[in-house]
């Protein structure tokens, strides 16, 4: 009996031996392991001897980064040398990392690491990644560390690169080396040793640089910083200023406007009307959505009918006529002469709808005309539609000119973020020049008039016109009734049937549904000439 608890005892014993010493343990059949043991010299030098066991028919590679991050933009260099191998494998170094593969069987990697000395307050520190990068899992990684004097502290990390998971075992052994070892360690996953000594036992030779590589190209650096920090305040100065100008508008969009008035008495006791700001139909539209559309031009060709310049007529075959009334005077703007030789070229007196379907209508000059009349009356800084496309070419252009010089910056001085910058205001500007024609002051003010303006064809009714004058103010207000989309209604309060610049006898047609359908197709025929959007009416 006593017999048998002594080979009990003697068991336990073994047991607590193979536990403690567990980093010279056999491996298991058919996995990795490695056993690494190093030496640090009094030159301060670190030889490793690393024995690797790989089952036969199996090939391994492990590859060590020698730039490991110690944080604040900084990185720990070590340099590897006379790195052989005895058994079936390779080693070598190239660039900033060293490479390993092992075949089957067991192999003996010997190398020198330079700079894992480093002081760390009053104390060194011996740090060196013993395992990692590996292609492959490791059954173990057993460890052992000896000095020319005894350690005083060990912190062994095991897992992903990053985590502060400890390793499945360490501590400072007999008092003059360190053990350690890590059971199962995944694919790419590490094991760094850190091993404490008194200060003055080897010199330090620790080389700490600044980050290389994209993660250093990137850092925040004084000189991306001020970058930054000018972008955004320029963006904040541009969102301020569209704020600014784009809160204008909107607070004439969103306030309470009523009708204005827009009937004027002279001495006479006649009544007429008067657009705000002696606004034109055709500009009302640009001002109010900042685009010259076909609906601007198709009111212009209503109003120069009702100031006797044309004449429209219906005719057989649901047909309109256009003639020439009177000849283009000093009186007409520039759009508006564009619009009368657009339909009238000299030589020609009269064309129908279907005429004008038939050929290529031009109004590339009747939008430029346009646009050029809202800056002259001082409605918008500069023509909107250029002012989008400057901003949105400068915008292109900052974008493209910011990636290129964050790739160059981050090939060769770093600062990339400064590129980055550039290129993301760039980007900023070119979506936001959708937003950029901002309208004057006066612009804005006109705006307001507007909405008051559709107030009136809203509110008016034939009992508020003398009848002597009604079919004159009728007349006067239509263009700008089309323009605001507010025809049917203008319509149904006065119901013309006879106008002087406007002729459907011999027709037996109702002008109440034989305009609009004279308007439809005149838009049609201007749409045609695709130098316009083809939008009914604007809605301020």
């Amino acid at each position: 009996m006593s017999k048998n608890w002594g080979v009990a005892v003697l068991a336990a014993a073994a047991l607590t031996y193979a536990t403690a010493a567990g980093a010279f343990a056999q491996p298991l059949p058919g996995t990795v392991s490695t056993e690494v043991r190093m030496k640090l010299e009094r030159d301060a030098k670190l030889t490793v001897t690393e024995t690797v066991h790989v089952p036969d028919g199996r090939t391994v590679k492990r590859t060590v980064p020698l730039r490991l991050a110690v944080g604040n933009d900084l990185e720990r260099q070590y340099q590897v040398t006379d790195a052989k191998i005895e058994g079936k494998g390779s080693a070598g170094v190239s660039g900033e990392e060293f490479t390993t593969t092992f075949e089957g069987g067991d192999s003996t990697l010997t190398y020198t690491v330079v700079g894992a000395v480093a002081p760390v307050g009053d104390v060194l520190e011996v740090r060196w990644q013993v395992a990692g990068g590996w292609d492959t899992e490791l059954d173990k990684v057993a460890v052992s560390f000896s000095a020319p004097d005894s350690p005083t502290s060990v912190n062994c990390l095991a897992g992903p690169v990053g985590s502060s998971q400890p390793c499945t075992s360490a501590d400072l052994a007999d008092g003059k080396g360190v053990r350690a070892q890590e059971i199962k360690l995944a694919p790419g996953e590490r094991v760094d040793v850190a091993i404490g000594l008194a200060a003055g036992v080897v010199p330090p030779n620790a080389v700490v640089v600044e980050q290389s590589g994209l993660a250093a190209a990137f850092a925040l650096t004084p000189v991306s910083a001020v970058a930054l920090g000018g972008l955004l305040v320029l963006l904040l100065g541009g969102v301020a200023l569209l704020w600014y100008l784009r809160g204008r508008d909107a607070a004439a969009l969103a306030s309470e406007v009523g009708a204005i008035s827009v009937l004027v008495r002279d001495p006479s006791g006649h009544v007429a009307f008067a657009s705000p700001d002696g606004v034109l139909p055709g500009q009302v539209g640009t001002v109010v959505d900042e685009h010259v559309d076909v609906v601007d031009v198709t009111a212009t060709v209503i109003d120069l009918a009702v100031r006797n310049y044309l004449w429209i007529a219906e005719v057989e075959g649901h047909d309109w006529q256009i003639v020439r009334r009177n000849p283009a005077d000093a009186s007409l703007s520039g759009y508006e002469r564009a619009v009368y030789e657009a339909l009238l070229p000299q030589g020609a007196d009269a064309v129908t709808v279907s005429q004008l379907r038939g050929r290529q209508v031009d109004l590339a000059r009747v939008r430029d005309e346009l646009y050029a009349d809202v800056v002259e009356k001082r409605w918008f800084v500069r023509r909107p539609d250029a002012e989008r496309s400057l901003f949105w070419w400068v915008g292109i252009g900052l974008a493209v000119l910011g990636l290129v010089a964050t790739v160059v910056l981050a090939l060769t001085i770093g600062s990339a973020l400064f590129g980055l910058a550039v290129a993301v205001g760039g980007v900023a500007l070119a979506f936001g020049a959708r937003s950029m024609p901002a309208r004057t002051k006066r612009g804005s003010e006109l705006l307001e008039h507007v909405r008051g303006l559709r107030g009136y064809l809203h509110g008016v009714t034939p009992a508020d016109v003398p009848e002597d004058d009604r079919e004159l103010v009728f007349s006067r207000s239509l263009p700008y009734a089309v323009v605001l989309g507010e025809t049917e209604r203008w319509l149904a309060a006065f119901g013309q049937q006879d106008l002087y610049w406007y002729g459907n006898s011999g027709t037996s047609t109702d002008f109440r549904r034989s305009f609009p359908a004279f308007l439809g197709a005149l838009d049609g025929v201007l749409a045609q000439a695709g130098h316009l959007r083809s939008l009914r009416a604007p809605n301020p």
